[in-house]
């Protein structure tokens, strides 16, 4: 099939695709005799992995990471365990950090009479006045 017939199929965009192709995530298909990109099956099923990981904040190097796991049939399963509970770790202090951001944002604006003065706690927080 043709790449927006594999990006239709797969939900993920052509220009990822060729991306993922480019830095190696996915091989590159045959080309038809129009030069059309091939894919297969097999590739559907490698891009809607990849989209996966993606869609749980796997990092590209990590998505490789797991591919190379899944293709192994020999794998520990302490190996994927181990990129899932560090994804999990990272993930958790991105959402303290945000939860963190959150806070200031609400107290600020909390402070702000949101009115027609000019004074704004926000905006002085922001050019690290007051």
């Amino acid at each position: 099939m043709k790449i927006g017939e594999a990006a239709a199929a797969s939900g993920v965009s052509q220009r990822m695709i060729r991306h993922y192709e480019t830095i190696g995530l996915i091989p590159r298909p045959p080309r038809l005799h129009s030069n059309y990109r091939d894919y297969a099956a097999a590739d559907l099923h490698r891009l809607r992995f990849i989209a996966n990981a993606r869609d749980l904040g796997f990092a590209t190097e990590e998505i490789a990471e797991l591919l190379a796991l899944w293709s192994d049939e020999g794998r520990a399963s302490a190996e994927v365990k181990k990129l899932a509970l560090a994804r999990a770790d990272a993930l958790h202090a991105k959402a303290r950090k945000l939860e963190a951001m959150r806070a200031v944002l609400l107290d600020l604006a909390g402070r702000c009479s949101g009115g027609e003065r000019p004074d704004c706690p926000i905006i002085d927080e922001l050019s690290g006045g007051a």
